[in-house]
């Protein structure tokens, strides 16, 4: 009730703002009225007005569509008219509401935010819990009130649980129940909505938690065990009964392909001219500092289709990188452990002066921009993966190299060095099997966030 109520409000809202708007640009009263039906009719067929847990790069998307739907239907309604200045009106008021839209329905939900989050219990105490809880706290957008966690383990249900499951629990700590206090957790907090956050958990659990939280709560979501295989694309069929999840492989993407080719070669391009003055800066900073080896080095990766090629890299660690890592895994078994376990030291003594600042500013992958130009990397993309590492991705490997590697993707824009390598792998996965020019663009800005902020950057 209460989503529906603000619902009206921000539908009311901007229809007072619409039509102070046409008033304002001096469209006729009739035409007005024509112009504004579209225009909400097409708000409400993009789902303009249901308040739900979204990011805003979801929001303006939608908000994108439905307005660059409305002017040319706007531009036929009014083709009678044949009136270019009454057009340009109406293309005017399309774009000024596209702006006013997409900041009044983020902040009437971020006042409201308090009042019509869904209060939700998860099931689990895993990674993924621990994820939804991050973005419950962090996303100011997220509809989700978390109010506890059940630990699906317990000697009252003996289900049996894989053990990748008993691995990932206990993650979370704190607000945890027994599976056995569900119902009464349920009650007392007045829960809305069940999330299922192991996609691992048995069918005789899950048929128990479905028993006994039906009609109980609103709403009920899990995460699905092949979760690499649904998508963006993926829809749920009823067949005579049975309900299947349908996943579509991607088709007729050479148009975006194409785009992407060449948003790479304008980049490449454009940030080239910023390697002179940085290199040079570089040079100067190294030689002060005794160091009068070569600010480039290149190194082998695993490339499209696992074709390996050389990248091209600022120099960020000492020349003799490789010995001094290996002398230091024989010498001390932690940092050998943290090695292997995440392909990375924190505070790794190898490193330079000028480098440190190169990595903490993510200047160290500009001369990337040379293999971006040669088609070997793209500006966005999986990560660039050694050869040592193939191994250790496992089944990943072969989702991974279906796309070139890319100066920034999901993991970079996700935190960085604070991103572990499973994590890393996983996140990979999910740009290849969902990759569109709009994740691209999201990327690209969610990096200029965390590089700004230098978070993760080590």
């Amino acid at each position: 009730m209460k989503k529906k109520v603000i619902a009206a409000l921000q539908f009311v809202l901007e229809m007072t703002l619409f039509w102070g708007m046409t008033q304002a640009l001096g469209i006729e009263r009739d035409m007005a009225i024509r112009v504004q039906v579209v225009y909400f009719a097409l708000l409400l067929l993009f789902c303009h007005y249901k308040v739900q847990t979204s990011l805003i790069w979801e929001e303006f998307l939608l908000l994108l569509k439905a307005h660059l739907c409305f002017i040319p239907i706007c531009i036929v309604v009014l083709m009678k008219h044949m009136d270019p200045f009454v057009i340009a009106q109406s293309v005017l008021l399309g774009i000024v509401m596209f702006v006013l839209s997409l900041l009044g329905s983020r902040t009437i939900r971020l006042c409201v935010r308090s009042f019509v989050r869904e209060k939700t219990l998860v099931i689990g105490t895993g990674r993924t819990a621990q994820t939804l809880q991050t973005i419950a706290a962090k996303n100011r957008f997220a509809m989700l009130d978390i109010v506890g966690f059940i630990s699906i383990e317990n000697s009252r249900y003996p289900y049996t649980l894989s053990a990748g499951c008993r691995k990932d629990q206990d993650v979370v700590k704190e607000n945890v129940y027994p599976f056995s206090q569900l119902c009464q957790v349920i009650e007392e907090k007045q829960v809305d909505q069940l999330i299922v956050s192991s996609s691992r958990i048995d069918s005789e659990y899950m048929d128990e938690i479905l028993s006994l939280t039906s009609g109980k709560v609103n709403t009920i979501r899990f995460v699905p065990r092949a979760s690499g295989l649904v998508t963006f694309d993926s829809r749920v069929d009823d067949l005579n009964g049975l309900l299947l999840v349908t996943s579509f492989r991607k088709r007729n993407m050479a148009m975006g392909k194409a785009v992407k080719r060449l948003v790479d070669i304008a980049g490449g391009l454009s940030g080239c001219l910023m390697l002179l003055p940085i290199s040079l800066a570089v040079k100067l900073i190294n030689m002060k500092n005794g160091d009068h080896d070569p600010i480039l080095f290149m190194q082998e990766r695993i490339g499209k289709d696992g074709k390996p090629f050389q990248i091209y890299k600022y120099r960020t660690m000492v020349p003799d990188a490789e010995q001094v890592l290996e002398k230091m895994m024989r010498e001390d078994e932690a940092i050998r452990e943290e090695y292997l376990t995440n392909k990375k030291i924190i505070d790794d003594p190898r490193i330079t002066k000028a480098g440190a600042f190169l990595r903490k500013s993510s200047l160290d992958e500009l001369p990337q921009l040379i293999n971006v130009l040669k088609g070997e990397m793209s500006l966005v993309g999986p990560r660039p993966y050694l050869p040592r590492e193939k191994e250790d991705m496992g089944s990943y490997y072969q989702t991974v190299i279906k796309c070139r590697p890319g100066i920034t993707g999901m993991w970079q824009s996700h935190g960085r060095s604070d991103v572990g390598f499973h994590d890393r792998l996983k996140m990979d996965e999910y740009y290849q099997l969902n990759w569109s020019i709009w994740l691209d663009i999201v990327i690209l800005i969610q990096t200029v966030q965390v590089v700004t902020g230098a978070r993760g950057a080590r």
